[in-house]
């Protein structure tokens, strides 16, 4: 029996060895810095162009974010097929992704809607909930905030949630 618990033990430690003496193989670039620096306060600009509105839930995200580390003014101008969300007779539909558009836009961050797209779409400023503005056109727009100093930000609303487990699902838990 003791034999067995001393074999055991040998297996369990080479086993729990491999990942270690292995890790070298896959990191000949060694291991990643950090610098989690302080920035200074930054307006940005964010330039939203989605496809389909739940996109909106990943820009809340990619806002909250930005904003508490760049502690800046925020600007979301919006000219896509997105703006549909913000139309009050689609509230229903999209009222998780508005209210939390809302908060934003109580927490100071400002909300500009492309004249040419709205009306493109069918909307007029009257369809459009209370706390979005609208502007003449979106691009115009983006380059009048960039003129003010603001930074550009144009975010692809795609999540990352989970990605290192797209090629290996076994993994995922």
């Amino acid at each position: 029996m003791r034999q067995i618990k001393i074999i055991f033990t040998i297996i369990a430690a080479s086993i729990l060895a491999m990942p270690i003496s292995n890790a070298a193989e896959f990191a000949p670039y060694g291991t990643a810095k950090v610098d989690m620096h302080d920035m200074p306060a930054t307006n940005v600009v964010f330039d939203v162009n989605y496809q389909d509105p739940q996109k909106l839930a990943i820009l809340y995200n990619f806002i909250k974010n930005t904003k508490k580390e760049t502690k800046g003014n925020v600007v979301v101008v919006s000219h896509g097929p997105e703006l549909r969300a913000f139309a009050k007779e689609n509230y229903e539909k999209y009222q998780g992704i508005i209210d939390k558009m809302a908060e934003l836009s109580s927490e100071g961050v400002e909300f500009k809607m492309c004249n040419n797209a709205m009306k493109a779409a069918g909307f007029k400023a009257e369809d459009m909930h209370g706390f979005i503005t609208v502007v003449p056109a979106g691009f115009p727009e983006l380059v009048y905030w960039q003129s003010k100093g603001y930074q550009y930000v144009n975010p692809n609303p795609l999540s990352v949630k989970d990605v290192r487990y797209i090629d290996q699902p076994q993994l995922k838990k």
